[in-house]
């Protein structure tokens, strides 16, 4: 063929395959760009003029060339013959607008925001559950265990109650917050809720290897709420429950004041104590004791244990109709003591229902059930507007609702409680769908839900609602069958070196309403975390946890994770006493 340009012909062949040509016979070349067999074009050395492009991409062999051999790459003449420049740059111009085109693709792609589900990667789920296990484990007082994950804690408060009068051994217990008090209002709420998560799903605490853990540290609490009463054998004689161990109310070092570690206290820790008349601080006792006696319902000696001093307690708490406190108003002068600047609590009749519901469940006497469900209206009637479905150390009633729906739904004891049921199935009803509706509880800009909006510490009530509202969801399920004092402390409250201990699990108290944080060590209403709080989270990350999918799986084949029958395992329906 002959150049449309009529320049001379030119092939692509190197110069040495030129040299092993010589003696061949030369036959009319095309303008070529040849293909090596490592898949590269080679270069020609045709002029670029006048050119159009063909197609022809079936090789045709040379048996001349074929037979000679070479230390270079054989190159091949394929019919791509270029005859028109115009189409050519067509066709360049069309492929780099698809190579754009993908490439803008690509990016916008990488760069949209992305929706993500509301179930997040269980393993993330089941670290972040150890790790806020391991906030309790950093917060125990007394002899510390040696096979704790938290390293850096040793014991500490080991002469706690040797200043009370009479002396009491109170040791144990859990330091409330980075303060170093502790309070036996909220380790109550806090030993009743975490008991209620493994009653609830231990199947699922179990298939994460969490079981044993979350149970050590039930226990360490309810040993230390054994100890905080105590119940004169004479009936004459008043009872002694101990609120408080620590205090700010002490001239120069104190709790508050000194911000250090408790191992390194040195200063005086006063006690403070209530009579029966602190009525809800009696009531949650009561419920974390008979809490945890189902959790340790194996051990029968301890689960008995447990039971026998709540009914106590219950029994002298409910014995009349008047006399009743709630603890920050109790006749008892030192009752409560920093309680009443910390928890402060606005009522008693939903802490009493509360002990009465977990009591019945403990033990099956109807009587306690009676008492919950006669004096549930009363408890509603106390609760004040601001804390109207909301479920945190001062306001159970959401709490107590749900138990009494689960009794209903699942074992239903008819007359004379169905009023009392009814009501409560119905109050969560409501609340469910409120806590799904953006006009009843507003939220920050990012989504957070403020059940309190003026308040702070959002986030203890954005996870208690989490676990009561999957709780829930999964009882539905199942129904398809039907500081300036101290030098030392200072240093660190003040200092701009970088935290010399890392505690992993400890919800701090949340943004404001604006979405704000600070994440300052001189700013506790932005980082501080307490025990009652991270029993929310605990209680939520258990719930929304995935189990396995060859475990907990019920006769209908759901797969919940959810003990549904263990809660009612010792009703044996006693009748009540007459």
């Amino acid at each position: 063929m002959v150049n449309s340009t009529g320049s001379p012909t030119h092939t692509s062949a190197s110069h040495a395959d030129r040299s092993y040509s010589s003696g061949i016979d030369h036959q009319p070349v095309r303008f070529v760009h040849t293909i090596s067999e490592a898949g590269r074009l080679l270069p020609s050395a045709s002029q670029w003029s006048s050119i159009e492009l063909d197609f022809h991409l079936a090789p045709q062999p040379n048996t001349a060339y074929d037979s000679l051999p070479s230390q270079y790459s054989k190159s091949f003449d394929y019919e791509l013959v270029i005859t028109d420049k115009k189409y050519f740059k067509r066709f360049v111009s069309v492929s780099i607008f698809i190579l754009l085109v993908i490439l803008a693709i690509v990016l916008l792609v990488q760069f949209l925001p992305h929706k993500h589900k509301h179930h997040g990667n269980p393993k993330n789920i089941t670290l972040a559950l150890n790790q806020a296990l391991m906030f309790f484990d950093a917060q125990k007082s007394g002899n510390y265990p040696s096979n704790s994950p938290v390293k850096f804690r040793g014991s500490s408060g080991l002469q706690d109650g040797n200043t009370s009068n009479p002396p009491a051994d109170l040791k144990g217990g859990f330091y409330d917050s980075g303060k170093n008090i502790k309070f036996s209002f909220p380790t109550a709420y806090t030993i009743t809720l975490l008991s209620w998560t493994v009653i609830e799903y231990h199947d699922k605490y179990g298939s994460i290897g969490e079981l044993d853990h979350v149970k050590d540290i039930i226990r360490w609490g309810s040993d230390y709420l054994l100890k905080i009463f105590d119940h004169p054998n004479s009936t004459t004689s008043p009872i002694i429950i101990y609120s408080q161990v620590g205090s700010n109310h002490t001239s120069g070092y104190n709790d508050v004041t000194c911000w250090q570690r408790p191992e390194d206290m040195n200063y005086l820790r006063p006690v403070s104590a209530c009579n029966e008349t602190a009525s809800d601080l009696a009531g949650e006792i009561v419920a974390a004791l008979s809490a945890a006696s189902i959790v340790f319902k194996e051990d029968t000696g301890y689960s008995v244990k447990l039971i026998q001093s709540a009914e106590k307690l219950f029994e002298v708490a409910t014995k009349n109709d008047t006399g009743h406190h709630q603890g920050t108003y109790t006749a008892v002068e030192d009752c409560g003591g920093e309680a009443r600047t910390y928890y402060n609590s606005s009522g008693y009749q939903d802490e009493l229902i509360w002990g009465g519901t977990w009591l019945f469940f403990a033990t099956g006497n109807t009587s306690y059930l009676g008492y919950a469900t006669g004096n549930f209206n009363a408890a509603v009637g106390e609760e004040t507007a601001s804390e109207q479905g909301v479920f945190y150390w001062n306001n159970k009633l959401t709490a107590n609702a749900v138990l009494l729906t689960r009794l209903r739904y699942f074992h239903d004891l008819g007359y004379p409680y169905e009023v009392g049921l009814g009501s409560s199935s119905k109050k969560i009803d409501l609340l469910i769908c409120s806590y799904l509706s953006h006009k009843i509880y507003s939220r920050t800009p990012g989504g957070l839900i403020l059940l309190r909006p003026d308040h702070g510490e959002p986030l203890q009530f954005a996870a208690t609602a989490s676990f009561l509202g999957k709780l829930y969801s999964d009882y539905l399920e199942l129904l398809r069958r039907s500081g300036v004092s101290c030098s030392e402390g200072d240093r660190w409250l003040y200092s701009k070196d970088p935290n010399p201990n890392i505690l992993y699990g400890a919800m701090v108290a949340g943004p404001d309403k604006f979405d704000n944080f600070l994440d300052d060590r001189d700013k506790p209403w932005f980082t501080e975390p307490t025990i009652a709080s991270n029993a929310g989270l605990v209680a939520a990350l258990i719930a929304l946890h995935d189990p396995p999918p060859y475990k907990c799986s019920d006769s209908n084949g759901n797969n919940l994770g959810i003990d549904l029958t263990g809660i009612f395992e010792n009703l044996q329906l006693v009748p009540p006493a007459t």
